[in-house]
């Protein structure tokens, strides 16, 4: 009964948020790319004015159930082979830190950019760092056939490999008939 009334609440609360103008929260309702007009970032005030923070106390999945997911889901789809657990460890890492990183960005009130010295603004670390991991983490991704592209491109390779097998074994059957 609770976790009903918590997701009703959530639900209440995105579309709440979405039907507050952004010019509430110091955006001025343009594009969506001006200070505080982003729905993240009415969201996060949402929870900050009325006490809800749930984004403040999430837990950040752990390294070794992102890898143990990773590996069940290559075993789903066909293509896992106990070779690729290294690769799987570097990917699990670089997934994990891209969570602790996003939870930092959360609990930092979504802040984008910085002030720099000179009186402009920057963008901040943490969103480097986050577009920087997102970027390894879709070609890791891609290598271990998780991404529709990566899928195709492993299983168009290992149909190669089998045509070639045919290929060179019909030459040795050609041979041992002579």
């Amino acid at each position: 009964m609770a976790k009903q009334n918590e997701s009703k609440i959530k639900s209440f609360e995105k579309i709440f948020i979405s039907l507050i103008p952004p010019s509430f929260f110091g955006g001025s309702g343009g594009t969506g790319s001006e200070a505080g007009a982003t729905f993240s970032n009415r969201a996060h005030f949402f929870r900050k004015k009325f006490g809800r923070s749930e984004a403040m106390t999430k837990r950040v999945t752990t390294k070794e159930t992102i890898k143990r997911r990773t590996i069940r889901d290559m075993k789903e789809l066909g293509i896992h082979k106990p070779q690729y657990n290294r690769i799987i460890d570097i990917y699990s890492e670089l997934v994990h830190q891209y969570l602790l990183a996003l939870k930092e960005f959360e609990e930092g009130g979504y802040q984008y950019e910085v002030p720099t010295g000179t009186g402009g603004t920057k963008k901040s670390g943490i969103v480097s760092a986050m577009e920087n991991l997102r970027k390894d983490i879709l070609q890791y991704a891609d290598r271990l056939g998780l991404t529709p592209k990566g899928f195709e491109s492993l299983k168009n390779d290992e149909s190669t490999k089998e045509e070639k097998k045919t290929g060179l074994a019909e030459i040795l059957s050609k041979l041992d008939d002579r």
